[in-house]
């Protein structure tokens, strides 16, 4: 609801505007710019200082197109997010508003985008696996409901195919997919996979494209995790999946820049942790309801780099995209141990016995790039680290059961090892060695 607006500012600086008097706004209130002739959104700015003779905003993005003649929006609910299922199947952009060419939607209700902090007492004990069809992932590395976990890879990786993937397998009630930054091919991929594997109807696509306003892409995590609030509260189990969080950093240090803020390192403002972890925070398995898991791509130069520093000390493991592969030496889902004990009897001993394998594999592969390693074990590894990579650090494809992709993990060590060779028991190798 619209209160008031307001068409003339008496001052235009770098980064701040004022207006006279008080035109009923309280602090860090947000308010709408307008162009004052199309009336068409130029920013967004907050409410810092307010006196009896004039109110200042500060402006998200800097003044640059701004006049005395701008016009002020101020809104009843500033930041407000509509809700309605029948959002599920549609696009919207960064700020909730339909952006698929389809009919507007009737709200249910507005949500506020504060991502106010969660009660720890309602917060459970993750103990639920959320399966994706990925065998690198479901065996080696399982996803548990309400874990909040990052893809760590580099800018050329295939990244957003990986969460399109995730998004085709996954068993959750909703999925959320929030892109910031996209080009509109990326967007376009997303969609039209989604709709090829049957996951479109339960899905929300929010998305900023490259070029489009930064403040849509900066609020484009808060409007998607309010409304993924709204239907976890409503008992679903909800699978946000956000792209690219070093693009959403970038937006926010241009921001903070605009803003005068001093900067820290590489410019990015001193509050980039606390911002990460807000967002990823939301995170949770809820008393009484459903759960929020997030996955977010994040790019990367190096794991030294800000964005991936900060979110490694918030997140809970990681999944590494390094040539195209899940790198199993590289990824860590550091709830894992709270769901694959419930899984077939045989799933941890083979995740171990593997890995394990994969670690001797890596030496033997070494020594062969220097002349060595021509002994007959050694010849086995080479051949099992080959078959790993290709077949199981291999994300993309038909999505794969959980019973699948073990049994793809026997067939491949019975391929390379005799049964005494893979430190299995001897009660797995009788019930699954000749299965």
């Amino acid at each position: 609801m619209i209160r008031k607006e307001i068409n003339k500012i008496s001052e235009v600086g770098k980064a701040l505007i004022s207006v006279e008097g008080n035109p009923g706004v309280a602090l860090n209130h947000v308010v709408e710019l307008l162009h004052a002739d199309s009336n068409q959104s130029l920013s967004f700015a907050k409410a810092i200082n307010i006196s009896e003779d004039s109110t200042r905003f500060q402006v998200f993005n800097g003044t640059q197109g701004l006049s005395t003649r701008t016009k002020i929006r101020i809104h009843e609910r500033p930041l407000t997010a509509g809700f309605s299922k029948n959002m599920l199947g549609r696009s919207f952009d960064g700020i909730g508003e339909v952006n698929d060419g389809g009919p507007e939607i009737i709200y249910e209700k507005q949500l506020s985008t504060r991502l106010d902090t969660l009660n720890p007492t309602v917060r459970l004990v993750p103990k639920q696996a959320l399966w994706t069809g990925i065998p690198m992932i479901d065996v080696f590395n399982t996803l548990v409901k309400s874990q909040k976990i990052p893809i760590f890879a580099g800018p050329t990786e295939p990244y957003n195919k990986l969460l399109s993937q995730i998004a085709q397998g996954a068993k959750a009630d909703v999925i959320i997919f929030a892109g910031i930054g996209l080009k509109f091919d990326e967007y376009q991929y997303f969609k039209d996979e989604l709709s090829k594997s049957g996951n479109m109807d339960k899905t929300i696509m929010f998305s900023h494209l490259a070029g489009e306003s930064q403040i849509k892409g900066l609020m484009l995590p808060d409007v998607a995790l309010s409304v993924s609030r709204e239907f976890a509260d409503q008992g679903k189990d909800v699978l946000v999946l956000l792209t690219d969080m070093t693009n959403w950093s970038n937006i926010l240090r241009n921001v903070a820049n605009y803003q005068d803020m001093i900067p820290s390192l590489q410019g990015y403002p001193g509050s980039l942790y606390s911002e990460l972890a807000k967002r990823y925070e939301v995170a949770a398995d809820i008393e009484g309801a459903g759960s929020i898991t997030i996955i977010g791509a994040t790019t990367l130069e190096s794991l030294e780099d800000p964005v991936p520093d900060n979110t490694g000390y918030i997140t809970e493991g990681q999944f590494f995209l390094e040539n195209g592969k899940l790198k199993l030496a590289r990824s860590l889902s550091r709830l894992k141990q709270q769901v694959n004990g419930d899984t077939r009897n045989d799933h941890r001993a083979i995740m171990t016995a593997m890995a394990s394998l994969l670690a001797e594999a890596e030496k033997a592969y070494e020594a062969a790039e220097v002349g060595a390693a021509n002994d007959p074990f050694s010849q086995k590894l080479l051949g099992y680290r080959k078959d790993f990579i290709e077949k199981v650090e291999e994300p993309f494809g038909k999505p794969v059961q959980l019973e699948e992709a073990l049994d793809l993990c026997w067939d491949i060590l019975r391929k390379h090892f005799d049964a005494a060779e893979t430190g299995l028991s001897t009660k797995l190798i009788d019930q699954y060695w000749n299965k």
